[in-house]
């Protein structure tokens, strides 16, 4: 009933996002079919060719989705934010499985059948269209069913780089750890390919009785004019918009995502332009990759972050010699480093509360004695920053009963509220730590670098949008880590929602600025 109600509640948002989720597949399974078909005969009736052919699909079948998009995204042409990447990962996933059947099917075909058809005075080209293609059909069909069902799943994972669809509800309940959220996103993706699954199991079937029948004429014009169309109507709605936008970016945990509606929301308000909203991005590098090539115009960075992960300099534990040496580095690449927000949000070693009492923790230092029978866990950016785990080890000498596990941000508080790790690096504005009774340690030796919440922008587009830059400057110095913790435990605990509570505390600022006058 909780998910029925979301859904309800969201019901505008969640009938686009499925939409979306729809074109994206068709698109990219015709597209697919269009490319695969071909290379399948090529396969069949040129073997020496095909096989290197169907050995790089083999090859492509192989590397991780997530690793994959990671690979286009800072090529030119096909990468980049939003749709165009995603659709070019998933028809390659698709290729596989509509070559291999294609090729699987024509070389199944009774030889005798060919030269039957040969004798009867049918050229190649007939023969292919007339006689093997539709012995070959429920073959095909089922390939391209396979191909269908893979690319509804694998579009889910198309959020991480800012193209939305249904993930967009996965990604997000997984930032917030709430289960509805999530369901909202896997039931109807797995829904649409049950769905997709059946109809083209009875097409399958369908073809399969009718197997001696001959391909209807213009088939393949038609595949080819819905393509089109589609491909149309993808790029119409990527492109909806025909005013200013303004790109808002974020990373892919709660206060990033309650910072990313804040600045777009300020920015709708102030400057009166059109926000589109990258919420949920996989993480720093990401959205870094995202602004530097214009993919996005806007997101909030934290100085330790781009000091040491970004820009690769030595940790500095100055907060004013961090600040202004990270804004000269972004003026160099043509991006503006806007006052801090008015918080930090320092890396926070955690551990339970109820372990830390019993033990008497309260410094990082304490916790060494302890950590050699502890599990711990970190985030994957963590285990590798030159502010992350080596230096932390090093400097408190750290030794665990085993390595520690590299897992997703929004599920590392609750791994260790249900002890299945012992110790984390969490947020310290972190509304969850008071949620589940958890402890922060004191850096005692000041290992951690500042991490001041600041905009970054695109320098060109505050030249070309002056009220942007205006309406992100008020912004400076009004966001406290009360306000922080306070809004990131609404989401996360209370299971708000974020653009909700990112409207409520502008509305509190803006009645904060009214009463001063």
């Amino acid at each position: 009933m909780t998910l029925i109600r979301f859904l309800a509640a969201h019901r505008a948002e969640f009938a686009g996002l499925l939409g979306q989720h729809v074109i994206l597949v068709l698109t990219s399974t015709a597209t697919a079919v269009l490319i695969g078909v071909p290379t399948g005969v090529l396969a069949a009736r040129r073997p020496r060719i095909g096989a290197p052919i169907v050995w790089i699909a083999n090859v492509v079948q192989t590397i991780p989705s997530l690793a994959m998009l990671g690979f286009l995204l800072p090529l030119p042409l096909v990468g980049g934010l939003g749709a165009r990447v995603a659709i070019v990962v998933l028809i390659l996933y698709a290729l596989l499985p509509i070559v291999r059947t294609t090729a699987a099917g024509l070389r199944g075909i009774d030889p005798v059948l060919i030269e039957a058809g040969s004798a009867l005075g049918l050229t190649p080209r007939q023969l292919l269209w007339q006689v093997e293609l539709p012995l070959a059909l429920p073959a095909i069909v089922a390939g391209i069913r396979v191909a269908a069902v893979i690319g509804v799943g694998t579009a889910t994972i198309a959020a991480a780089v800012g193209a939305g669809w249904l993930g967009e509800y996965i990604f997000r309940g997984l930032s917030m750890v709430d289960p509805t959220v999530i369901l909202a996103g896997a039931v109807p993706a797995a829904s649409l390919a049950l769905t997709v699954d059946g109809l083209l199991l009875w097409m399958e079937r369908a073809f399969g009785r009718r197997g001696s029948r001959r391909i209807p004429r213009g088939l393949s014009a038609a595949v080819a004019i819905a393509t089109t169309l589609l491909l149309v109507l993808v790029a119409t709605t990527a492109s909806r918009r025909t005013g200013p936008v303004i790109r808002v970016g974020s990373k892919n945990f709660t206060e990033q995502i309650l910072l990313g509606e804040i600045v777009a929301q300020a920015i709708e308000r102030d400057a009166h332009v059109a926000v589109e909203r990258h919420l949920n991005l996989g993480g720093t590098f990401i959205c870094d990759t995202a602004i530097r090539s214009g993919d996005i115009d806007v997101y909030v960075e934290y100085t330790g972050t781009a000091h040491t992960a970004i820009f690769k300099e030595q940790v500095d534990t100055d907060p004013a010699r961090v600040f202004a040496r990270v804004r000269q580095r972004y003026a160099d690449i043509g991006l503006t480093l806007f006052a801090p927000l008015g918080f930090g949000n320092p890396f926070a070693i955690l551990v339970r509360g109820d372990d830390a009492r019993r033990l008497g923790l309260k410094t990082i230092e304490d916790a060494a004695s302890a950590a050699g029978s502890w599990r711990a866990g970190f985030g994957y950016e963590f285990l590798q920053r030159a502010d992350g785990y080596p230096g932390l080890a090093n400097r408190y000498h750290l030794r665990f009963a085993s390595p520690p596990r590299g897992m997703d941000l929004s599920l590392i508080y609750r791994a260790l509220a249900s002890r299945q790790v012992d110790l984390i690096a969490g947020d310290a504005t972190s509304g969850l730590i008071s949620a589940y009774d958890l402890v922060m340690l004191e850096d005692n030796r000041r290992y951690f670098p500042p991490y001041d919440a600041a905009v970054v922008a695109r320098s060109a587009t505050l030249l070309r949008y002056p009220e942007v830059r205006v309406a992100l400057e008020r912004l400076s110095g009004r966001v406290g880590m009360g306000d922080m913790r306070q809004m990131n435990h609404a989401v996360d605990a209370g299971h708000e929602d974020a653009a909700a509570v990112a409207r409520a505390f502008l509305a509190r600022l803006e009645r904060d600025r009214q009463s001063k006058g």
